[in-house]
């Protein structure tokens, strides 16, 4: 993605569903551009880096520990984001994220993003809103996933 347009890849994403050419414009500046070769690690688990990312193209393995062993959790498609967590409340990272192919990311930092607080409040509420859709539907996906597993494993009320 050698011409990549962050206000329209912004714009595309879950991220960005509210905000104007206008808005989007301006996070847009706020961004980084990354791009990842096959199997790059962007963030290990248990880091501490607080950086939102949103996926412009290709795809990410989410990798979670087990044992000695990283096992492929989901795989996020162009236009999710990860980090949300780490970037709100600072945690370490729970998981890890690992490029599948090449791949090209937006990077956001809490502090570039905390400089629009006190020019462009609609668009830190716009992306706060949207950060809060992201983590519900991540949680609603974890709770269908639980459910799924829990009816395997009773074998009941599933068809399995």
């Amino acid at each position: 993605m050698n011409d990549l347009n962050k206000p329209d890849v912004l714009r595309r994403s879950v991220l960005g569903t509210e905000l104007t050419e206008a808005e989007a414009q301006v996070l847009a500046g706020r961004m980084g551009v990354m791009t990842l070769h096959d199997r790059e690690t962007l963030v290990s688990e248990g880091e501490t880096r607080h950086t939102l990312v949103l996926l412009a193209e290709g795809r990410i393995a989410v990798g979670k520990s087990v044992g000695p062993n990283e096992e492929t959790v989901y795989q996020m498609r162009a236009g999710e984001c990860a980090g949300t967590r780490a970037f709100v409340d600072g945690s370490q990272r729970k998981a890890a994220l690992r490029s599948i192919g090449d791949s090209t990311v937006l990077t956001l930092e809490p502090e570039a993003f905390e400089t629009l607080l006190d020019t462009h409040q609609r668009i830190v509420y716009k992306v706060m809103r949207a950060i809060f859709r992201i983590t519900h539907a991540n949680l609603m996906r974890a709770n269908v996933e639980g459910t799924e597993l829990r009816n395997y494993m009773t074998r009941s009320r599933g068809r399995y």
